[in-house]
């Protein structure tokens, strides 16, 4: 098996980029949606069509691009295990829960929204909105640069 997945590390480093590209999409996506909903009325047609972009966004491309993007890097370690030992790879993985922590954080909201039950500002989700590009940078330069 580890044959396999390093004969198709390029592969899999593919498959893996491209999911981490569709989940920050849709990671950056969700609270600008959010931002748009508070200022919706409850109930009305407009809160509505958001209720449901707000679920389609998260269920038919986050939730799928993140459980693709693990799997791919998991494969990718599980191919090269070594690489858990260096400190880039660590920073990395702590920047990933991160993510992981936000994203659970935007499927609460969403699920608040859904219920006419959100209370946070416009203000914050714009706030917010911030998080994913922050770790986003950090992911990358760790990825990329390996500065440690």
């Amino acid at each position: 098996m580890i044959d396999f997945l390093r004969n198709n590390n390029e592969w899999l480093t593919a498959v893996h980029i491209i999911a981490v590209i569709a989940w920050m999409a849709g990671m950056l996506y969700l609270p600008r949606l959010y931002v748009y909903h508070v200022r919706a009325d409850k109930g009305s047609q407009f809160s509505e069509t958001f209720k449901i972009m707000e679920r389609m966004l998260l269920r038919v491309i986050i939730n799928p691009a993140m459980i693709l993007a693990w799997i791919a890097g998991l494969a990718i370690i599980a191919a090269y295990p070594d690489m858990l030992s260096k400190g880039w790879m660590q920073v990395k993985l702590a920047a990933l829960l991160l993510m992981q922590i936000f994203h659970v954080f935007l499927s609460r909201w969403r699920k608040a929204f859904l219920q006419d039950q959100n209370i946070h500002s416009e203000s914050f989700y714009r706030k917010v909105n911030e998080i994913p590009t922050v770790l986003m940078i950090v992911i990358v330069i760790m990825a990329v640069v390996k500065p440690f």
